[in-house]
């Protein structure tokens, strides 16, 4: 209904995560969605979103095959960028490269996440919580019954930068150094981090 109303410039596609490293899983689908999309908007761009990997200490990581899952954050990284870039490659559009920049940060010696070693894991107490500064997903946090809830897919507010930085920088063409906005909960130099990263992924 929205894609019928109006003209839109760029519509942008994405697999879901868990499904994001098996290649076998778009098809044929991408394809369907985007004869769909321009059958309705034959003038907009259609462009891959790639999603990230989870977080290195999470308890389970994406599909690579059929009843098979990826050994680590890493190799869900490596078979979900494979998958995007044969998928885009049959469709001819773009990726937005947001999964790419994740594992950026991930592979830096100085930003990438650690867990909290310092942390009692096994009986924690309320409210306290590990060391998460460097963390580009949500990770620890209390729930309402104040018991310790774990979130290792979806992005934190620093993730949500990240990946916002990269969509400003691909679809205006201007690199994200000069944006003044920084989210109260991401520090300012991880902030201008996350900037460099942003002008090192996306190539205009």
């Amino acid at each position: 209904m929205l894609l019928s109303e109006g003209k839109w410039d760029v519509v942008t596609l994405q697999q879901n995560s868990m499904n994001s490293a098996d290649v076998t899983t778009y098809i044929p689908f991408a394809q369907k969605l985007y004869d769909f999309i321009k059958a309705l908007q034959p003038d907009a761009q259609v462009v891959f979103h790639q999603t990230w990997a989870y977080r290195s200490d999470s308890r389970d990581f994406s599909l690579i095959a059929e009843n098979q899952f990826a050994k680590n954050s890493k190799e869900m990284w490596q078979k979900s960028k494979a998958a995007y870039q044969t998928v885009a490659s049959d469709l001819g559009i773009k990726i937005l490269p947001v999964g790419d920049a994740f594992q950026k940060v991930a592979e830096s010696k100085k930003w990438a996440y650690q867990k909290d070693a310092g942390f009692n894991f096994g009986n924690p107490v309320y409210p306290q919580l590990p060391d998460q500064k460097k963390s580009l997903h949500q990770g620890y946090f209390w729930d309402k019954s104040k018991k310790l809830g774990f979130d290792s897919h979806h992005a934190n507010e620093a993730g949500c930068f990240l990946g916002s930085l990269v969509w400003y920088r691909f679809l205006f063409g201007e690199s994200a150094k000069h944006l003044k906005f920084i989210p109260k909960e991401v520090p300012e130099d991880f902030a201008k981090y996350l900037k460099k990263v942003t002008d090192t992924v996306v190539k205009n």
